[in-house]
């Protein structure tokens, strides 16, 4: 029988790394299915676009892995059960593996009471969207808070601000406005921000959120019509419900290849895994992780499928991108290790780099078998970790 590959989610990660097994792997060993709650890919680095009232490019699935051998299967996951090596979808469905990848991503993270009845995020496409109703329905002079400093509050703060200048933005940070970024680098940011006329309150936290806005740590309460929440993410609580190994968040526990260090027949990948990074810390959340790590993955499989060595994990970082509304973007270089080096892009060379770059992860999912020139691999029934061969 052929050797049954499931991977959880088509974000990135698990689209790169479907692709990527598709092209490894000859189609006569190996059943690779991908299960997806959305019918199309969604570009997720561009949420505060399409929450801004753009539209974005539509991706089908089935055209993306048209030709790969890569069976879509649209559902929604609801369960895994590691030991008996089966995935529920929808609740009443079940799907067999051989081995499994784990990329269902993240959400963003609830943080503080209210978030949940009274905020909008842009983690994800449909919130993105209704982040874009409620926009819409917004008039001139209203005032729209961003809890978090991060990137993702940094872009659609900026994003919102030169989409809407009729509106007043209010970004709160826990610490200082990109405090984490070189000399260069944050004073564009906050010319940026003076440009775009947005209103920081730096080294606030936030202890509730309001429907009419958000009550300080200190007490404070900043009005608002609309509160827009990217505080951070979180990941879905279906690995904290199984017998994988999973961090104090719930992120899978996986070694240098991926693969979870308590069931070798799981790899992790993306948002979901909690991977050792450059200088020994976990790799951030990000699709700068989610697609080296699908690569990882990916190739690790097949070679353990095919009796071939595996490739050592060089995964590192180079940049941090940042997007301040369509025409302005930073790109801080930084180490493997994610620290920020003292150069950085500004402006329009920077913005149009981001798109670039933007572009290109878009590109990959939409061209999977297109990425590497080696031949597909056939499984033998003397590779390792081949329990089920053709």
């Amino acid at each position: 029988m052929k050797h049954r590959i499931v991977v959880l989610g088509a974000g990135y990660a698990g689209a790169n790394a479907a692709g990527r097994l598709a092209k490894r792997l000859h189609p006569a060993d190996v059943d690779i299915t991908v299960v997806n709650a959305d019918p199309e890919f969604v570009e997720r680095v561009r949420m505060h676009q399409l929450a801004a009232g753009q539209d974005l490019k539509s991706r089908p699935l089935t055209e993306v892995f048209a030709g790969t051998g890569v069976s879509v299967r649209l559902g929604r996951v609801t369960a895994i059960d590691v030991d008996h090596k089966t995935v529920s979808v929808d609740d009443s469905n079940e799907i067999a593996y051989d081995t499994l990848v784990y990329a269902l991503g993240s959400t963003a993270a609830s943080g503080a009471p209210g978030v949940a009845e009274h905020a909008y995020d842009i983690a994800g496409k449909q919130s993105a969207l209704r982040t874009r109703a409620r926009l819409a329905s917004l008039g001139a002079g209203a005032t729209v808070l961003v809890v978090g400093g991060g990137l993702t509050g940094i872009e659609a703060a900026t994003e919102i601000a030169e989409a809407r200048p009729d509106l007043g933005v209010v970004l709160v940070a826990r610490g200082g406005l990109g405090d984490w970024l070189s000399d260069k680098a944050r004073r564009h940011l906050r010319a940026a921000f003076d440009r775009l006329g947005i209103t920081v309150r730096e080294h606030t936290d936030i202890a509730r959120v309001l429907e009419t806005g958000a009550v300080t740590g200190d007490g404070a309460v900043i009005q608002a019509e609309m509160t827009v929440w990217t505080a951070g993410f979180a990941v879905h609580p279906i690995p904290t419900a199984t017998t994988l190994t999973v961090s104090d968040t719930g992120r899978i526990v996986v070694d240098e290849t991926m693969r979870s260090i308590s069931h070798p027949d799981v790899y992790a990948i993306g948002d979901a895994a909690l991977a050792p990074g450059a200088g020994g810390d976990p790799l951030r959340m990000s699709c700068a992780s989610g697609v080296p790590t699908a690569y990882q993955a990916a190739d690790a499989i097949a070679a353990r499928l095919t009796g071939r060595p595996v490739p050592r994990n060089e995964i590192g970082y180079t940049g941090q991108c940042v997007s301040l509304g369509r025409r302005d973007a930073l790109v801080q270089w930084v180490t493997p290790d994610d620290q920020p080096k003292s150069s950085a892009l500004t402006g329009r060379p920077a913005a149009r780099l981001k798109e670039f770059i933007c572009k290109s992860a878009a590109w990959s999912v939409s061209h999977p078998t297109t990425m590497m020139p080696s031949r597909r691999r056939r499984i033998t029934a003397t590779s390792p970790d081949s329990a089920r061969t053709a």
